[in-house]
């Protein structure tokens, strides 16, 4: 990943409901999710979902699969890997990083 990446993963993740969107999918995770359950589950109107949905996607961080008359919306979590990756990267000074409950590496510098 390179910075301009970056850039645009975190500035996609910078919005509270793109946030929320992009959680839920996690939390959905393979299966993902149509934009009516999603819409439903976040109490989010259906054009505005489509907004937000469009900036994750545009970002790389959800990618989209045409299902019949549906799409179904999925968490990239190899884009999200490689994201926290890129951010810490250089942690520690370049040591080795305690694993945390989560098995993603975590920082324990002082």
């Amino acid at each position: 990943m390179n910075e301009a990446d970056a850039v645009s993963a975190l500035s996609a993740l910078a919005h509270a409901q793109r946030l929320r969107v992009f959680r839920t999918l996690v939390v959905a995770g393979p299966d993902g999710l149509i934009p009516s359950a999603l819409s439903d589950r976040l109490d989010v109107a259906r054009n505005t979902l489509s907004f937000h949905l469009k900036g994750l996607a545009h970002a790389g961080l959800v990618t989209i699969e045409p299902q019949g008359r549906n799409l179904i919306y999925r968490a990239n979590f190899a884009q999200m890997n490689t994201l926290l990756g890129y951010l810490t990267e250089h942690c520690c000074q370049g040591g080795t990083c305690e694993a945390n409950d989560t098995l993603a590496p975590a920082c324990a510098c002082p």
